[in-house]
């Protein structure tokens, strides 16, 4: 029996029913952290519980997710059921989770077991480890959820120097703009830079790296020169805004 079906077996043998189940995750605390495995893993999760006909709720981080439901929006006298989904059992959230919902039958799953006898495992009724437990490794929830289409991969190459232009400058402004925009849009975003480096990871070695690179994206924004020549070289669509006030410059001239 796998996790799932096993976690759909607890709910079940409940005397009266599953009721509503409340989701929570290291995603539903407010100094936690949302992650992309962690959501896909609450995703499949959902799923399941969805394929069954069981009720659920989820609770946000209100930094994470702003408008939706939160820990605090999630009485206790709500639920039945309180699932922890995806990640290490351990930490002061973990206690204040299991004080919070004292009177719910509370099960985690896919996650890592540090301490087995520690009392952020121990509060739970039931532990469906995907590590770390008394079962043999199970495979992460992760991998089976569900996902939509892939959005479209976006390069931002912006410069913050450029000191030569003196008080023609406005890369500031323009930085902010560009990358609230961009923050704004469903994509996946890469920060990347045309500097080369021989002794840091974070930059290309060579120029065919950088083309590498820009040939697996599907749009370049950029305020740099060579971001715009690079990019249109590798097929590439750019974005490209000039950052030097008063009628731009070599980005410009291009």
């Amino acid at each position: 029996m796998d996790t799932l079906d096993r976690l759909l077996a607890v709910l079940r043998a409940h005397p009266e029913g599953p009721g509503t189940v409340l989701l929570t995750g290291w995603f539903s605390f407010t100094d936690g952290e949302a992650t992309a495995g962690d959501l896909l893993a609450r995703a499949a999760v959902a799923q399941a519980l969805d394929a069954a006909g069981v009720a659920h709720d989820t609770a946000w981080s209100a930094g994470f997710a702003p408008g939706a439901r939160t820990l605090d929006e999630a009485p206790p006298q709500a639920y039945r059921h309180v699932l922890f989904v995806c990640g290490p059992l351990h930490g002061p959230q973990l206690l204040a989770l299991h004080r919070r919902y004292a009177d719910c039958v509370r099960v985690a799953v896919n996650v890592s077991v540090i301490d087995p006898h520690a009392p952020e495992t121990t509060g739970f009724a039931l532990v469906l480890a995907r590590d770390g437990g008394t079962d043999p490794p199970r495979p992460d929830l992760a991998a089976l959820a569900p996902a939509g289409p892939a959005p479209p991969l976006v390069a931002l190459v912006l410069t913050q120097g450029q000191g030569e232009y003196g008080e023609r400058r406005g890369h500031t402004d323009v930085t902010t703009a560009l990358t609230a925009w961009a923050g704004a849009k469903d994509c996946a975003r890469l920060p990347a830079d045309t500097r080369l480096a021989s002794d840091d990871w974070r930059l290309c070695a060579r120029p065919e790296q950088f083309l590498a690179l820009a040939a697996r994206c599907d749009l370049v924004v950029t305020t740099r020169l060579h971001g715009l020549v690079l990019a249109l070289r590798a097929g590439v669509p750019a974005l490209a805004v000039d950052p030097v006030l008063g009628g731009g410059a070599k980005l410009s001239a291009q």
